[in-house]
């Protein structure tokens, strides 16, 4: 997926496609992560279906611990920066504060089972992640094209309906590397996604998510 970068990333990737059949790239408009993410998803073929951040700040030698609960028989796969087994390497104290707040927050607002919604490192069997994004609302089809970098919570959204659709969810301890150039604006990416848990909350209240 390209995000309507403005470097010479889609260049290179259709470059590579090229000489590759099995790559396929993917151009939006930018209209954020929430909104890539979904469309690569609804777009995936294969049996089970990965997103990892660009940055690969979980390695993707972390992926065996995502595959194997979906191929167990679980419907949902959830990196966590969390719990026993997990590693964090490098990260700022205060972002981690800040990140344990907001996860109060989901637990408190949304949805309580959860130690990590935000780790940009989740698997789905096929048919589970395209349901769950056909029905996402925060980051669908009318998204707005947007400037600049922008950290959502539509994890968040993703997970409130895998637990009212029933679906299986294993949450998963990996390994994780904080990036030191990072694009994430602590206090202004944290205004958006406590907007965005918000939003959650509001449209599960009027049942819009089933």
């Amino acid at each position: 997926m390209d995000d309507g970068s403005e470097d010479r990333t889609a260049e290179i990737v259709q470059s590579f496609q090229n000489n590759n059949p099995s790559v396929r790239l993917i151009r939006n408009e930018h209209k954020g992560k929430g909104y890539a993410v979904r469309t690569g998803v609804l777009a995936s073929q294969g049996q089970y279906i990965v997103f990892s951040d660009a940055d690969l700040a979980t390695p993707i030698e972390e992926l065996p611990k995502l595959l194997e609960p979906l191929q167990q028989g679980y419907d949902v796969a959830i990196g966590s920066r969390e719990g026993v087994g997990a590693r964090r390497y490098g990260e700022p104290w205060h972002r981690h504060i800040m990140g344990r707040i907001f996860n109060f927050l989901v637990r408190l607002l949304v949805v309580g089972h959860y130690q990590d919604t935000q780790c940009g490192f989740k698997g789905f069997r096929r048919e589970a992640g395209h349901d769950l994004f056909r029905r996402s609302k925060l980051y669908g089809e009318d998204a707005a094209v947007i400037k600049g970098g922008a950290v959502t919570a539509f994890d968040v959204e993703i997970l409130l309906l895998a637990h009212k659709r029933g679906y299986k969810v294993k949450e998963v301890p990996v390994e994780w590397y904080y990036g030191e150039n990072t694009k994430v604006n602590p206090w202004r990416d944290s205004v958006r996604m406590l907007k965005d848990i918000i939003k959650v909350r509001w449209n599960d209240w009027r049942g819009l998510y089933g």
